[in-house]
């Protein structure tokens, strides 16, 4: 073999070589990503918040979140899952906290809301958030299946941000039927297991008295809410959204709720942890 038999040869092996890489790169990420937030779970305590800006200001409003404050919760032992902008609600933003416990509700908040970090940002943002009273508090329906926790977004590797569309679903449940209705709800939920589309949770209402009166959660319950992730508005438009429309029909039937469910179709902020990953969505 001479010089440049050995060099083609060479050559050969090597693209060969990385190829078989790139092939096994995906589940070896998702492995990678799984491992990375393992010690991000079990927030069994979770705040549905949402947040009305003033006109025009969701945009900054969604700056000033993504920038200041998700690592904030973590560093305090709480979790951002996700943020988002409500479509067809210019004004909308709505987002996803969690607590490992409700005793833990009130420490996190009293560390951040009196802490220095909030007190610097506190005026910009409260001078563009005329409502944040809109909160719903919740628990996993069932607790050792906790709200997915996606890693946080890569800033080299997702140059685009966070993508995917986030939807959530939310049903005003007759009070007295919420095992009744989630029953109910585990043949409908089935409906979701296609390609594209990825349950991250779901959710029911944790009513308890607020230990954290500062902040408002709302007494209008009880709710059962799903949580989900599609990749892509095609997906959306073909496979997701005629499966959750024949749901809630079905849903509607039942006789459990006490009023109309609400879809809220949503788009991740930049660096929002709900999104949707190509090379794999960790487990729950």
């Amino acid at each position: 073999m001479n010089r440049f038999e050995r060099l083609l040869a060479g050559t050969l092996a090597s693209v060969i070589t990385c190829a078989a890489a790139a092939q096994t790169a995906p589940a070896g990420n998702a492995a990678a990503q799984a491992e990375s937030v393992k010690h991000l779970s079990s927030f069994q305590t979770i705040e549905l918040r949402r947040y009305t800006t003033s006109d025009g200001a969701r945009a900054r409003f969604a700056k000033y979140f993504d920038t200041y404050f998700p690592e904030a919760f973590e560093q305090l032992g709480a979790m951002v899952f996700g943020q988002f902008l409500e479509r067809g609600n210019p004004n909308h933003f709505t987002w996803l906290r969690g607590y490992k416990d409700l005793s833990a509700r009130p420490v996190v908040c009293a560390e951040f809301y009196y802490g220095p970090l909030w007190k610097e940002h506190r005026s910009k943002v409260n001078a563009i958030l005329p409502d944040s009273d809109n909160v719903i508090l919740l628990q996993p329906l069932h607790p050792e299946h906790g709200l997915l926790v996606l890693p946080a977004v890569d800033p080299v590797e997702e140059t685009k941000g966070a993508q995917g569309v986030a939807v959530m679903q939310i049903f005003p449940v007759k009070k007295g039927s919420e095992e009744a209705f989630a029953k109910q709800t585990e043949a409908a939920f089935a409906r979701y297991r296609i390609d594209g589309v990825r349950e991250a949770g779901v959710l029911i209402s944790l009513d308890v008295p607020n230990n954290f009166p500062q902040l408002p959660i709302r007494t209008d319950g009880p709710w059962l809410v799903w949580v989900g992730v599609v990749k892509d508005n095609a997906t959306l438009d073909a496979k997701a959204a005629p499966a959750m429309k024949a749901a809630e029909q079905a849903l509607a039937a039942t006789g459990l709720l006490r009023g109309e469910i609400e879809r809220v179709v949503m788009d991740p902020t930049p660096r929002s942890r709900l999104r949707w990953l190509e090379s794999g969505n960790p487990s729950p």
